[in-house]
């Protein structure tokens, strides 16, 4: 499926519908045409240096060989790019990266690393609106120490997880979830080993040395920081899900039998948020219990990548009431983060918001009491809404994060404060309208805070631009409608910031631990 190109962002973010959809007849400019150097910027609020301008990646095929003996990755990273202007220069992001050689549209290109960009000079201008193949040849060590890095290495190979800003550390690319793209892997292993990405497995090759090379497709596009690419000794598990969508879990094979338990939670999980939210929106959908419990640099205990949600092992391995909330966190970003993706990294709000409204709504539901021993969605909200205050003054209004704060309570609870007052303010019905109307109109997208605002407008027939700005980047936490009793505490030198995330759907405080 074609990806759409609504989405409101800052201009600088944005190439045009046509750049996007006319071919060129030449992947090289006439003699004597000028051109000029890509930006090397896409003008994003929290990380300005991200991502690349002058051209939009249609797809990129990943071609990794993993060799167990040095534990390093040959790799080959081609991408086919749209230029929206006439290029002399252009650059991807990339970072720790050994690259080897450059070829533009089948001709060597010049190329240098400079800071985390490549720039790459073709041997000639390509023209505006032109198609052009960009092959990059490199090696890759998931072991290497960088200032931030998108590799998770296990004992026996290793796994990705590159929110918000690593991508760019596993492969070349336009790091930004606004330029979403088709992805293909292909995946070389030794024997003993499995590989595994994002997508449905579309070929399997047996070759030399024992060696197999595993094909990945995926139906819809990808945000680049959502890749999830994996090799390691595990067993695929396969099962149904509602609707007979195919699930597949890739598990650690010396722990299959003891993480049954949590992956056969999946298909209750993904029957409950259909519900609510509308078809699960892609292809497949499983866990990845990476096969490593390091705190180090797994960082996290959950992350959504797309169709294959990555765990730390050890979470998945206690009961359901520990766990449920928090699955279900990560399978709604399949629908905020994943199909729609931010415009830009200060509309988090909406992924990380919503993930934890629902993942609350489920906890509830089943009487599960949340880390302050709470039991209902009401009680938490009054809770939070007395720290709005604080927050806002230490971690910022909810839809303005920068990159130090960028993963504080205030973009998670914050956001479910934000949800949790639209619904009072509309309805119920209303709400649950609203919801998948924004799903719909920006499936396999990217959107920005003001197209949730306008949506909800249209969809709720009431103008809500001044009451959701307010609630998102008041410096004051407006009255909550419906509840005159709820009070703020009032900001003293000694209040504290909003608890800092790890990394995703987890902070200090927060009612899906």
């Amino acid at each position: 499926m074609r990806y759409r190109t609504r989405v409101t962002a800052p201009a600088a973010l944005i190439g045009t519908a046509a750049a996007l959809t006319v071919a060129a007849p030449s992947a090289h400019a006439a003699p004597g045409k000028s051109g000029t150097p890509g930006p090397e910027t896409l003008g994003d609020p929290v990380y300005p240096a991200l991502g690349n301008d002058g051209y939009r990646v249609s797809s990129y095929h990943l071609d990794f060989a993993y060799d167990a003996t040095t534990r390093l990755v040959d790799a080959t990273t081609t991408l086919r790019i749209r230029t929206t202007q006439a290029l002399t220069r252009f650059s991807l992001d990339a970072l720790g990266l050994d690259v080897r050689s450059v070829r533009v549209g089948g001709r060597r290109a010049a190329f240098e690393q400079v800071g985390e960009k490549l720039r790459i000079t073709p041997a000639a201008t390509l023209p505006d609106k032109a198609r052009v193949t960009v092959c990059v040849e490199y090696a890759a060590d998931p072991r290497r120490g960088l200032s931030h890095t998108g590799w998770v290495a296990t004992d026996d190979g290793f796994a990705v997880a590159c929110q918000p800003d690593s991508a760019h550390t596993v492969f070349p690319c336009n790091d930004h979830p606004v330029d979403k793209a088709d992805f293909t892997f292909r995946l070389t292993v030794p024997a003993g080993l499995c590989g595994v990405a994002s997508g449905q497995l579309v070929r399997t090759e047996n070759l030399d040395g024992g060696r197999t090379a595993y094909t990945y497709r995926s139906r819809s596009p990808i945000a680049t920081e959502l890749v999830q690419i994996t090799v390691g000794d595990y067993v695929v598990k396969d099962r149904q899900g509602p609707h007979g969508l195919p699930l597949r879990d890739v598990v650690p094979t010396a722990r299959a039998a003891a993480l049954e338990p949590a992956l056969a939670l999946t298909p209750g999980l993904v029957a409950w948020v259909e519900q609510r939210l509308g078809a699960y929106p892609f292809e497949t959908y499983g866990l990845l219990p990476c096969n490593s419990d390091a705190a180090e640099p797994f960082g996290f205990t959950g992350l959504e990548t797309q169709t294959l949600t990555i765990y730390r092992p050890k979470y998945l391995l206690q009961e359901e009431s520990k766990i449920g909330s928090h699955m279900m966190h990560e399978l709604v970003h399949s629908y905020f983060g994943n199909s729609v993706s931010p415009a830009t990294w200060a509309d988090l709000w909406m992924n990380e918001g919503h993930a934890d409204f629902y993942g609350l709504l489920y906890r509830y539901e089943r009487g599960w009491p949340d880390s302050l021993g709470m039991t209902s969605l009401e009680a938490r909200m009054k809770h939070t809404y007395a720290l709005g205050d604080q927050w806002r003054k230490t971690s910022g209004p909810v839809a303005a994060p920068n990159a130090v704060n960028l993963f504080d309570s205030q973009r998670y609870l914050g956001g479910v404060l934000v949800l949790y007052a639209l619904r009072r303010q509309v309805g119920e019905d209303a709400f649950n309208a609203l919801e998948r109307a924004f799903l719909e109109r920006f499936r396999d997208a990217s959107a920005s805070t003001e197209d949730y605002i306008a949506v909800a407008s249209e969809v709720s027939g009431q103008d809500l631009s001044g009451f959701l700005r307010e609630w998102l980047y008041g410096t004051k936490t407006p009255r909550m409608p419906g509840h005159p009793d709820w009070t703020v505490t009032p900001v003293t030198s000694a209040s504290p910031t909003a608890p800092r995330e790890r990394r995703d759907g987890h902070h200090d405080n927060s009612a899906t631990l």
